[in-house]
């Protein structure tokens, strides 16, 4: 394809291949051989109503043939001005209304451009055409071979060393943990851990929480260390005389039950006293660190002093540097370890993926969702494109190309406009005819 600059600097004229295929040769055979039938029927039809004409006072029926061949003249010559007129001027002549392609080609190129993004790129047909595809049963099957999904992981290992080189050469390291500090700085901690905290509330997954907190209380009272740490600080705390009579041992026997028998009804009891008490505290303490000033202030000063500390950055730069040479050493072993099994995983995800139709459709819901955006995003850049590619393209080439494509039907308009004239001037006369000897 061939770009040459417009004359009149405006967007430069692109030259597009023409006959360029097999394919093409046989379209352009194609058109040529029914012009010259289109033609040849015209020029028939003119002959046959001269003929006709001529000879008329020799027999009646002659009137009929010329009548039916003048109107399929008029109808072959009316149908070969308005396809001719589609392209170009007819016989070179500028008439008005004339070559509508290359005279309205910004006006097509805009219109095409306003059904792409309007029409073609509409969210109801684009919604339905990619809902059809089950793009997860698709991943799902080829991950699910075991050759396929090792030649992915050795293609990714593979790529795995130069993407870490590039990562450490041109700072993109440095410049993403700055981003993420900075981005940790700008958010607000307080109401941020309100949030995760109401929706783990509302949830009712902090009463989870209190369930394993009964559990481990009660795990931690029935322990023998624990009941001797307790006997030991009852002893103290008695008198001699009860010390005397082993008050003590049996005072933490009572304690120990009473308390379990506590958890038990507890754990037992949606409604228990304990679990309203913990949920009220844990709504309480939502609400105070949503909205006070003074839990912001504190949550704000743990966060800057926390980011500030230097065993943080040392930590994240020892963590990086060790999984970075991890990385790079295994993916150049001959025997890797991260290769055979990242295609083990990739294997049994796809395996394990064909039978699950539920997360298969939660998958195929987000990828239309993805998608969906990504093209209701993009569909006017689209649109812009195209709009832009057809003002650019040189009319004659332009032309030549939607002849070559559609020409041939549009010739057989000549070919019915031949018959069907023929016909109607034939139907005409009779009407004629008849109604003069009526």
């Amino acid at each position: 394809m061939d770009v040459t600059a417009s004359t009149n600097g405006s967007a430069p004229i692109v030259s597009l291949p023409v006959a360029g295929t097999l394919a093409d040769a046989q379209r352009s055979r194609d058109l040529l051989r029914i012009k010259i039938i289109a033609t040849a029927l015209f020029v028939a039809s003119l002959v046959i109503a001269i003929v006709a004409r001529l000879i008329e006072p020799h027999h009646w029926s002659l009137a009929y043939v010329a009548a039916w061949a003048e109107a399929a003249a008029v109808g072959a010559l009316a149908d070969w001005y308005a396809v001719v007129a589609l392209f170009r001027h007819p016989c070179g002549i500028p008439l008005p209304h004339t070559a509508i392609i290359s005279s309205n080609r910004e006006r097509i190129a805009q219109s095409f451009g306003d059904f792409v993004q309007e029409q073609f790129l509409a969210p109801d047909p684009i919604t339905e055409k990619l809902g059809s595809v089950d793009f997860a049963a698709l991943a799902a099957d080829w991950l699910a071979d075991d050759e396929r999904s090792a030649s992915l992981s050795r293609f990714a290992l593979r790529l795995l060393p130069q993407a870490l080189s590039a990562i450490e050469e041109t700072g993109l390291r440095a410049f993403v943990a700055q981003r993420i500090t900075q981005q940790l700085n700008e958010v607000e901690l307080a109401p941020f851990a309100a949030k995760l905290i109401s929706a783990f509330v509302d949830d009712q997954r902090h009463q989870r929480l209190f369930d394993e907190v009964l559990v481990g209380l009660h795990r931690l009272l029935n322990d023998e260390k624990t009941h001797e740490a307790i006997r030991e600080k009852m002893r103290r705390e008695l008198p001699t005389l009860f010390n005397l009579f082993r008050a003590d041992a049996y005072l933490v026997r009572r304690f120990v039950a009473l308390v379990s028998a506590a958890i038990e009804e507890a754990k037992a009891k949606p409604d228990h006293p304990l679990r309203q008490e913990f949920d009220r505290f844990a709504r309480e303490f939502v609400e105070k660190l949503g909205s006070s000033p003074e839990y912001a202030a504190k949550a704000e000063a743990l966060k800057r002093e926390f980011l500030a500390r230097p065993e943080i950055r040392g930590l994240a730069e020892d963590f990086w540097q060790s999984i970075s040479a991890f990385l790079q050493k295994d993916a150049q072993s001959e025997d890797s370890f991260l290769e055979v099994h990242l295609g083990r995983f990739l294997a049994d995800l796809g395996r394990k993926l064909a039978d699950e139709p539920k997360v298969r459709a939660d998958i195929n819901l987000g990828v239309v969702q993805v998608l969906q955006t990504f093209i209701q995003s993009h569909k006017r850049e689209v649109a812009r494109f195209i709009t832009d590619q057809i003002r650019s393209w040189d009319v004659d080439q332009m032309i030549t190309i939607i002849e070559l494509n559609i020409g041939r039907d549009l010739q057989y308009i000549r070919l019915n406009g031949t018959f069907i004239g023929g016909l109607a001037g034939l139907a005409l006369y009779s009407v004629e005819h008849a109604l003069r000897f009526h």
